[in-house]
């Protein structure tokens, strides 16, 4: 039966369930619409030349069918922490954990990305804050860790402030890209842009596909953001898919259009011989560079006050998503006791400063934000191939479960979906891969510890049969990765065969992890416990 639309009252120590649907599209599409906007553009040309508007458009297309994907997961399923939770109900822990791993170590790893994007636009006001080389000065690292502090102490306060806070940012953040759209358009527009430089594809088809996790990718992911806050919905069947899907919607159509407006604003001159740089020496402004070089003066000012907003609305965002998905991993006994327990506002306290402290130690090995997009794209292609597998697994398994949204043709698209999140991973290329492999095999390391340390009659269930596709499957994309063609790769596989390679690696996986899920009893057990958990837990999120 779907939910009230007023909100229960909470017993003490439950999650609160007090947001609507605005609220949920408003934090996807807040997450969305981050730093990538004001960078991902420049970056896309820069690599793909005019050919980037493929890339948006298969970036697009790949992330809104993975989220068409987590919107019947969501509204089936509503938990706090969801990502980390689908795997669990139906291959056991240690799928459960690589995916909740993997969402975690991309969550956190954002907030501190997006607060660096946001000293770097400011530091063209407010100079010493960055070094010439992009990097974190003394200066900047204390301005750091005061908004990560602020953030945090949102985040404390409760969902309410985080939902307003949240309102605030996200109206703006839309107002502004759209603007500069529309006012690049009619201020200067080269349609010759689009055949210069060597033409539409200048780079191939190779460009387009390498675009995707230099930038493109990054931008137009954080649709999962209302799946993670799912326990907390006022009427999360009727309101999750809607919230999912418009906030992608919108955000992919609001990046084309930066991209073409991009394009067709720039100089001929200085893409009439190639795209590597198109607006010049450049700075973290490429906007701003435009606007103030066609004399629009008050538009690149309003562009560096939003390089500023937009990046911190998205940290401030993933500092309570973060959060949750530790709080979701102590749920499920993978991670200490103390990460699930709920402070008296209803919020995941020791979560959510964890989050702070382990945000504050990435600004250490990553001081600039280009050192961390590859990293984070990858984990988040990790997170997401989770969700096709996982909703395969459950129509076999629990077949009669209600689902207010069905994934249309969901024998076809569910492998697709993997498939497509596989390619992510492998267009992010070796010298990327390498480091995520090693961060996994840390977090596997973690839970084996975790594991080691807890009562025996307090562990989670670890199905070794159901789990044992993902090891295989890391493994094997890492070493295809290593032979490809991307990012370091040693070019064993030619251009084509690895992408063949790929897909059928990957549709071997997805049908071989479907196989080995839990036995029906099992799964409805396991999702029993989650529900059951879900409303009894701590309340995160933000109100409709």
């Amino acid at each position: 039966m779907a939910q009230s639309a007023v909100a229960a009252p909470r017993a003490a120590g439950q999650l609160r369930r007090d947001v609507g649907l605005t609220a949920l599209m408003f934090i996807s599409l807040g997450s969305i619409i981050g730093s990538g906007w004001l960078l991902g553009a420049l970056t896309a040309a820069q690599i793909a030349g005019p050919a980037s508007l493929i890339s948006w458009i298969l970036g697009g297309s790949v992330i809104a069918l993975l989220a068409l994907i987590h919107a019947e997961l969501g509204s089936a399923y509503p938990m706090s922490g969801g990502t980390a939770r689908f795997p669990h109900m139906v291959f056991g822990s240690i799928a459960g954990f690589t995916a909740g791993w993997a969402a975690w170590l991309q969550a956190v790893s954002i907030a501190p990305i997006e607060v660096e994007a946001a000293l770097s636009y400011l530091n063209n006001k407010v100079p010493g804050l960055v070094s010439s080389k992009d990097i974190l000065t003394q200066r900047g690292l204390v301005a750091s860790v005061i908004l990560m502090a602020a953030f945090t102490f949102i985040n404390v306060m409760g969902v309410r402030w985080l939902a307003e806070s949240n309102r605030v940012t996200v109206v703006w953040k839309i107002a502004i890209p759209v603007l500069t759209v529309i006012v690049l358009l009619f201020a200067s527009f080269h349609s010759s842009n689009f055949s210069a430089g060597g033409g539409f594809a200048p780079y191939g088809v190779h460009g387009i596909f390498a675009a995707l996790p230099a930038g493109v990718v990054f931008a137009v992911q954080g649709f999962e953001q209302a799946i993670q806050i799912g326990g907390e919905a006022k009427n999360p069947a009727r309101d999750m898919p809607r919230a999912v899907i418009g906030a992608m919607i919108i955000g992919t159509l609001i990046y084309l259009l930066l991209e073409v407006a991009f394009i067709g604003a720039l100089s001929p001159g200085n893409v009439a011989h190639g795209w590597s740089s198109p607006i010049g020496k450049g700075d973290f402004g490429p906007y701003a560079t435009l606007a103030t070089g066609l004399g629009i003066g008050w538009l690149a000012t309003l562009l560096y006050v939003d390089a500023f907003i937009s990046p911190a609305g998205t940290g401030l965002i993933y500092i309570g998503t973060s959060s949750r998905l530790s709080y979701a991993l102590g749920r499920n006994g993978y991670l200490p006791g103390a990460v699930d327990k709920v402070s008296k506002r209803g919020v995941p306290f020791f979560s959510i400063i964890l989050a702070f402290i382990v945000g504050l130690i990435f600004f250490l090995p990553f001081p600039s934000w280009q050192s961390l997009v590859g990293l984070v794209t990858s984990a988040t292609a990790i997170m997401y191939a989770f969700a096709p597998v996982s909703l395969g697994a459950l129509r076999r398994s629990d077949p009669d479960r209600e689902r207010p949204y069905r994934l249309p043709y969901a024998a076809v698209l569910a492998p697709l979906g993997f498939v497509s999140a596989d390619l992510i991973i492998y267009w992010a290329g070796w010298e990327v891969v390498w480091k995520l492999s090693l961060a996994m095999v840390l977090g596997l390391a973690l839970f084996g510890v975790s594991m080691a340390f807890r009562p025996r009659d307090k562990r989670p269930l670890v199905d070794w049969k159901a789990s044992a596709w993902v090891i295989p499957w890391l493994g094997g994309m890492a070493l295809i990765t290593f032979l490809g063609q991307y990012g370091g790769g040693r070019s064993v596989l030619p251009e084509w065969i690895d992408l063949i390679v790929v897909a059928i690696f990957s549709l071997a996986v997805f049908y071989v992890a479907v196989a080995l899920s839990l036995p029906a009893q099992t799964v409805a057990t396991l999702v029993s416990v989650e529900e059951r958990q879900s409303e009894q837990a701590p309340e995160l999120t933000t109100a409709g």
